[in-house]
C-alpha cells in the first residue's frame, strides 16, 4: 500500500475554451470536475495503474462533500480528517493549443488540533517499508516546520518518504540531514531553481544541485523538466540519467508532474530498476499531458522513451 497525504486538497474546475481573451467574456466549450490536490492526483495515478493506494486529507464544507463522493465514485480507499474550514476549488482553463492558465484558492486554515489529527492519520495509515507521499502545497495553520518534521518521523518509523512541494516547505524540509531528509524528492526545473537560489540554465546546472541533495542523503532526486523531459540522480545509479518520452498532442499539462512521480512509485515499488522506473514515469507523464482534465491517462508500455546519460551543456528551456 502507498499513502499519500494531501494537506491541502481540492476540487478542481477544468475549463476548455478555444482561447483565452483577458477582460472579455469567455465561454467554455466543455467542463470537468474533478478530485485534486497533488497527493490525490498521485493515488489516483496508482490506483489507476492497479497498485494499492491511499489518500489521507482533510475534508471539509460542501465542496470537501462533493470531493468526498468523487473519490469513492472513483473507487479510491481514502481516510478523511474533519476541518472546520471548506476545501478549495481551483480552476484551469485550457485554451485549444494546450497552454493552461491555473487559478488556485488558499484553502482553509487548518487549527493547531487539526493539524495534529492529519498527522496522526499519515501515520496511522501506513505501515514500516511503505512509501508515504506528502505532496502539495500546505494550508494556513500547517507551517513548512511540522512538514519537515512529519517527514523525518515517518523515516524514524521506518516508512518511505517521498516529497513533492515547492517554496518554504521543501527549503525546510531539505534543510535537515541524513536521516531525517525524504528518500525521494520531485522538483520541477523551477522549484529546483528556487531551492538553489539561482536560475539552472542547463542540464549540468540542474544535475549539481540533484546531486547535492543525493549527497548530502537523499536517495533519489528525480527533476521533471517538461517538455526537456527529466533528470534522475539515484543512490543507487552509477551516473545520473536524462530522459523523454514521446508525447502527442499536447491537451492539459495540470497534472502532468504528479501522473510523472505516480508511474515512479508504481514501478519503483513493483521493484523496478531506477532506469526502469524513469521509463515508467516519464510515460505516465506524457499520457497526463494528452489527457483532458487532471485525472490521469493510463500510460502504454509501448510509448517509445530514449533514456541515456546527461550532457551538460544541454539547455533547459524551463530555466
Amino acid at each position: 500500500m502507498i499513502t499519500t497525504v494531501t494537506a491541502n486538497p481540492s476540487l478542481d474546475r477544468t475549463l476548455h475554451l478555444p482561447r483565452l481573451e483577458p477582460g472579455r467574456v469567455n465561454r467554455a466549450t466543455r467542463t470537468l470536475v474533478e478530485p485534486s490536490g497533488k497527493g490525490v492526483n498521485v493515488a489516483l495515478g496508482l490506483h489507476g495503474a492497479g497498485v494499492s493506494a491511499r489518500a489521507v486529507l482533510p475534508v471539509g464544507g460542501a465542496s470537501g462533500t462533493e470531493l468526498v463522493g468523487l473519490l469513492d465514485a472513483l473507487g479510491l480507499a481514502h481516510v478523511d480528517v474533519p476541518v472546520a474550514g471548506a476545501v478549495r476549488s481551483n480552476v484551469s482553463l485550457v485554451e485549444a493549443d494546450g497552454r493552461t492558465t491555473k487559478v488556485n484558492e488558499p484553502g482553509p486554515t487548518l487549527a493547531p488540533d487539526e493539524v495534529a489529527a492529519l498527522l496522526d492519520a499519515a501515520r496511522a495509515s501506513s505501515a514500516r517499508g511503505e512509501w508515504v507521499v506528502w505532496a502539495g502545497s500546505l494550508p494556513g495553520g500547517f507551517s513548512p516546520q511540522r512538514l519537515a518534521d512529519a517527514v523525518a518521523d515517518a523515516r524514524a518509523a521506518g516508512r518511505r518518504v517521498a516529497l513533492d512541494c515547492s517554496g518554504q516547505a521543501l527549503v525546510t524540509a531539505l534543510s535537515r540531514d541524513g536521516e531525517q531528509l525524504p528518500h525521494l524528492v520531485k522538483p520541477n526545473a523551477e522549484e529546483l531553481a528556487e531551492l538553489a537560489g539561482r536560475p539552472l540554465p542547463t542540464l549540468g546546472d540542474v544535475l549539481d544541485v540533484a546531486g547535492d541533495l543525493v549527497r548530502r542523503g537523499v536517495r533519489t532526486v528525480l527533476v521533471s523538466l517538461g517538455g526537456d523531459g527529466a533528470v534522475l540522480v539515484d543512490a543507487d545509479l552509477t551516473e545520473p540519467l536524462h530522459g523523454r518520452a514521446q508525447a502527442g498532442a499536447v491537451v492539459n499539462t495540470v497534472g502532468a508532474g504528479d501522473a510523472f512521480l505516480a508511474g515512479w512509485l508504481a514501478a519503483a515499488d513493483g521493484g523496478a530498476a531506477p532506469a526502469d522506473a524513469l521509463a515508467a514515469a516519464l510515460r505516465s507523464g506524457a499520457a497526463a499531458v494528452e489527457h483532458e482534465g487532471t485525472l490521469l491517462g493510463t500510460p502504454d508500455p509501448r510509448r517509445p522513451v530514449s533514456i541515456g546519460p546527461v550532457h551538460r551543456d544541454q539547455p533547459v528551456a524551463a530555466h
